[in-house]
């Protein structure tokens, strides 16, 4: 009986102090764009070099937990990415989700026709390593699109 009542104290802590935790860490899409909206900005007053620098940077202003800046061309070039440096220069136009979801295609389609808008699909958490569902808000800068996303 004792043992019981241990087990229960134990999972009314973790409840109550680990799993907020957790919740706390993901970011909301208010945050994704404001993030964007920061990124925009700050290309705009920097110019596209000291910027993509910045948004690349692991440590800078533009990586913040679950939120990081990628930067893409319209032809699906990788230009800036916050979380995956090795994707930089790189071609992803092809790349799909666990879904079969053309994630760049989509991010393009959005920033030609609406100028900015959300795109939906799977993808690995950069913090926990879990496929998840993610969502991210995209903006259009002359050629380029910057994008932010969150996890759900």
């Amino acid at each position: 009986m004792r043992n019981f009542f241990k087990a229960i104290l134990v999972s009314f802590l973790m409840a109550v102090l680990v799993l907020p935790l957790g919740a706390a860490e993901r970011s909301t899409p208010e945050q994704a764009m404001a993030m964007v909206k920061s990124a925009v900005a700050y290309m705009g007053a920097n110019g596209r070099e000291k910027a993509f620098a910045a948004f690349n940077d692991p440590n800078g202003q533009f990586v913040k937990g679950d939120l990081y800046v990628m930067v893409y061309d319209m032809e699906g070039n990788n230009r800036a990415h916050g979380n995956n440096p090795k994707l930089i220069g790189k071609n992803l136009l092809e790349i799909k989700d666990a879904n079969n979801v053309y994630i760049v295609k989509k991010f393009i389609e959005v920033a030609k026709t609406k100028g900015r808008g959300w795109v939906d699909y799977k993808w690995p958490n950069a913090v926990t390593k879990a496929i998840e569902d993610k969502s991210t808000y995209v903006e259009v800068v002359g050629d380029v699109l910057i994008g932010v996303g969150v996890y759900k």
